[in-house]
């Protein structure tokens, strides 16, 4: 999609969206920056978010972009505070994978309830009250920090390692794959999705406490969001074929090998598929990705 078919499908003034996608960092790619120029720079898309933000008694609003992994919710995400900034807001993105569980919690996980829970990723890996915390803080007046998580040491970064922020923002982007994501109902727990589930998850145990989590702590955080863009991947070969690229992106020292990107990829597949099944009847817009990691179609939710 161009610039005139995006603004065409949200119903936003293109001359406007094309001034502003002119002002946005040439890092954020292309299509990317059209569609945060066309979100932002469109008045209606701006008053139904800020209507969200209203019902829930605050002047802020909170942005949620979710998708599978290597979809571009990271680069959406920096269009979209980019975006804002250049109309005088104060924009900030919080990604959900700095908000990971430590590795000594997570290894406490893994030996209370199941191994795989040593493995960051899926829901009940990420420490969801501070998550709603740093939100809630950042709407509000104050000095503030947003922590950081280091994926090279699979741990979180010390308190003096966060960013130091100032608030109130007037809008807090949450990107991150599972963000929004419903639970399954029971019955689509019960047969392995894949060889890792068949293999280490046999009787359903780690699946169904990530389904749990899912269920309760993480609607609460999901709640926060006013607006939620679903970033739909044409499958899981995209994911592992974008998820390898990404790899290619950390220094060689901490790449993981073929076989390791897809076993860390697998513990993702049973709600990758899940959400694309889902989430466009919940999502308030949905964008479809090809093969080729085009933007192809935007569906907003009727």
């Amino acid at each position: 999609m161009d610039l005139h078919d995006i603004c065409k499908s949200l119903a936003a003034e293109p001359t406007a969206a094309a001034e502003l996608a002119a002002m946005l960092p040439a890092a954020v790619p292309g299509q990317w920056r059209d569609l945060a120029a066309a979100l932002i720079g469109d008045r209606q898309q701006n008053q139904m978010a800020s209507e969200g933000a209203r019902l829930r008694d605050r002047a802020g609003r909170v942005l949620g972009i979710c998708g599978g992994q290597g979809a571009g919710k990271s680069s959406l995400a920096a269009g979209v505070v980019a975006a804002a900034e250049r109309l005088g807001q104060r924009a900030v993105s919080l990604s959900l994978d700095d908000f990971y569980l430590t590795k000594t919690q997570r290894t406490d996980l893994a030996r209370q309830v199941h191994p795989l829970l040593a493995t960051r990723g899926v829901p009940g890996t990420h420490d969801v009250a501070l998550c709603i915390r740093t939100i809630e803080a950042l709407l509000v007046p104050g000095n503030h920090q947003i922590p950081r998580f280091d994926k090279g040491r699979d741990d979180r970064q010390s308190r003096d390692k966060w960013d130091a922020v100032a608030g109130p923002f007037d809008l807090v982007v949450l990107e991150g794959w599972c963000v929004g994501a419903p639970p399954q109902p029971l019955g689509a727990l019960s047969a392995p999705c894949n060889e890792l589930e068949s293999s280490t998850d046999p009787q359903g145990v780690w699946r169904g406490y990530v389904n749990d989590c899912l269920r309760s702590d993480y609607q609460a955080l999901w709640r926060m969001v006013d607006e939620l863009i679903f970033l739909a991947v044409p499958g899981m070969d995209a994911v592992l074929r974008w998820r390898g690229h990404q790899e290619l992106e950390r220094p060689s020292e901490l790449r993981m090998a073929s076989a390791q990107i897809a076993e860390f990829v697998a513990h993702y597949e049973r709600l990758t598929r899940w959400m694309l099944a889902e989430m466009p009847a919940i999502a308030h817009l949905t964008g479809v990705l090809d093969d080729s990691h085009n933007l192809v179609e935007l569906r907003q939710r009727r």
